[in-house]
């Protein structure tokens, strides 16, 4: 196993190579790689339904909401006659809620329609180096909504160290996730390119990586899938599928 310093020097041995990497997406590769998402405390009824309406002209990768949204639009795409697969934040935005508490939300949005699910990890419990709470509390989530699921982990890397991002991503692949996520959009900072990189250098493959936060532009989404991420999740979504 590599060490911290090793790490960050292949993610920046990679950033320094994007340009040979880099390509431009087409519009299928870009819709397929997007979360669209809608996690404004303020959003109405009507503006999920604008959201989802407007979001199916894309063949995105899914509709990401806050879990009491999942039923609402379930009855939407229902109504309106939309495929689409619907993905719930959990424990969002701050990760701090019990373990118990996250399973069951993550167990209502599935049993309401959702199959993929963003957690966030407890943040301080890392930065406590409680590693083996922190698994736990991802290996409930996951146990909760089962294999058939897909179980995204959002570490908001804006809150940590190099090696604290290292540590957690290790602790995210053990845990059997299958995703590492970048942040929430709610921390002080989204995903950068390092982060991107680092995270994906540490995942090695046998997870994938979600980058998120600020994320507003079509280039951002080229570079960042060069890099590695295999998800992108973006409120602006449709304005970057305007810009192809």
């Amino acid at each position: 196993m590599e060490n911290t310093e090793q790490y960050i020097e292949r993610a920046r041995e990679k950033l320094r190579n994007l340009k040979d990497k880099f390509r431009w997406l087409s519009r299928q590769e870009v819709a397929s790689l997007l979360d669209h998402t809608l996690l404004k405390p303020y959003a109405t009824k009507e503006d999920l339904r604008r959201f989802l309406i407007e979001g199916s002209k894309y063949n995105f990768a899914s509709f990401c909401v806050n879990s009491y949204a999942i039923p609402i639009l379930a009855k939407i795409a229902n109504e309106e006659g939309i495929n689409g697969t619907l993905c719930s934040v959990v424990g969002f935005p701050l990760g701090a809620s019990s373990s118990r508490s996250k399973a069951f939300e993550a167990s209502e949005a599935i049993k309401n329609g959702a199959t993929e699910i963003d957690m966030v990890i407890n943040i301080g419990l890392l930065k406590s180096r409680e590693f083996k709470e922190v698994r736990e509390d991802i290996e409930l989530v996951k146990r909760e909504i089962g294999s058939n699921h897909v179980l995204k982990v959002i570490i908001e890397t804006a809150y940590l160290t190099n090696e604290e991002k290292i540590d957690v991503t290790r602790l995210v692949m053990d845990a059997g996730a299958d995703f590492v996520k970048t942040s929430t959009g709610f921390g002080p900072s989204g995903a950068t390119a390092f982060d991107v990189s680092l995270l994906s250098v540490v995942a090695d493959g046998k997870i994938k990586v979600k980058a998120a936060g600020g994320i507003r532009n079509y280039y951002t989404v080229c570079a960042f899938h060069a890099l590695g991420a295999e998800r992108i999740g973006a409120s602006s979504s449709i304005k970057i599928m305007e810009e192809i």
